[in-house]
């Protein structure tokens, strides 16, 4: 029996449906991201009320696991009932391994380190209400140094200015004081890098999935990305923390990173590159991006001019790319904030300078 002979004109049926099904949802899609780029606020509100009814509905799972929440001890040289001398907070969509070069950095330094664990791409705001409410579980009365890194330094602003020791007003809790506070790669006039949060979030994911704690709620347990609307140099949380006032006897020390020059065999590798595939000026043009980095890229994700705060010391600046300057990476093997926090920790120890 000879066969049909294939139909062209339902072959065009198929791909038109096709594209009708792909098209929808890339329209729908378009749309959207036209009206939150011109309505920030309506969209973290939308985002927050996602965020308070998923909790609402389905409490059990959309909790984070204890090991994701809270306060964790990160020694290995001190008991866990140990009150810490310093609390570090991570940024947004962090996978968990930031500090992993710090904490035995602090170990040999005989300073005990804690981190707090929070949602990760939540309200920012709404972070430093749950590091309040968990502060009062912090045992011993010596005042605490605080160390964030980029959105982590944020919710230790706020928390500090609303809640622990804000200005011309009696504390909102109370527990240990802060002792200083040392804020790595800190976008504090924003970042526009906040618009592309979708690739942290799936860096996120993959080391989930590692720790197989992976599942269709992950991402929204840590928040509906609220926080990226926060990280945007316009926006209505951050005008309101930086016109707050900061404590006079509170410290403060900002470390940020720009990007390394490409070293001569990276260079090399490029113009191999530019050779083999044929294309005009490839290397000239990413040669001439990197040449770029300075000021404007800063650590590729925070501009240098971002880091800057009125009334506090200028930045160290670092040759380091954003997650580099605590954790090793292609660009940094030895990351180079480890040893100038050491640096100011040990200063402070001896008599901080307020």
């Amino acid at each position: 029996m000879n066969a049909r002979p294939p139909d062209p004109s339902r072959r065009r049926r198929r791909l038109g449906a096709f594209l009708v099904l792909l098209g929808v949802p890339l329209l729908a899609l378009a749309i959207w991201v036209g009206w939150a780029e011109q309505n920030p606020q309506q969209e973290r509100e939308l985002r927050v009320e996602v965020q308070d009814r998923l909790h609402e509905w389905f409490p059990e799972t959309m909790d984070l696991p204890d090991d994701l929440q809270g306060f964790l001890p990160r020694s290995d040289r001190f008991d866990d009932d140990r009150p810490p001398d310093v609390l570090l907070l991570h940024g947004l969509d962090e996978p968990g391994d930031i500090w992993d070069a710090l904490a035995p950095a602090l170990d040999d330094a005989e300073i005990n380190g804690w981190e707090f664990r929070y949602p990760n791409d939540q309200a920012i705001d709404h972070s430093a209400d749950l590091l309040a409410e968990h502060w009062a579980q912090l045992e011993g009365d010596d005042p605490l140094i605080l160390i964030g890194h980029s959105m982590g330094g944020l919710v230790i602003r706020d928390f500090v200015t609303r809640y622990r020791h804000p200005e011309d007003a009696a504390p909102r809790v109370g527990g240990r004081p802060v002792a200083g506070v040392i804020l790595v790669a800190t976008p504090n006039q924003g970042s526009e890098w906040a618009r592309l949060r979708v690739w942290l979030e799936v860096r996120e994911w993959l080391a989930d999935i590692q720790q197989q704690r992976f599942s269709l709620f992950a991402g929204l347990r840590d928040g509906t990305g609220e926080a990226k609307i926060d990280l945007r140099p316009d926006s209505r949380f951050l005008a309101e923390l930086n016109a707050r006032p900061w404590p006079d006897d509170i410290p403060v020390r900002i470390i940020g990173g720009k990007l390394p020059e490409p070293t001569p065999a990276m260079r090399e590798s490029l113009a191999a590159l530019d050779e083999q595939i044929d294309l005009e000026a490839v290397a000239g043009r990413i040669n001439e991006w990197w040449d770029q980095t300075d000021e404007e890229l800063g650590d590729g994700v925070v501009p240098v001019e971002s880091l800057h705060l009125d009334g506090h010391p200028d930045p160290l600046i670092l040759e380091g790319s954003h997650r580099g300057l605590l954790a090793p990476g292609p660009l940094t093997d030895e990351p180079p904030a480890v040893d100038a926090i050491l640096e100011i920790l040990d200063h402070w120890h001896n008599g901080p300078d307020t």
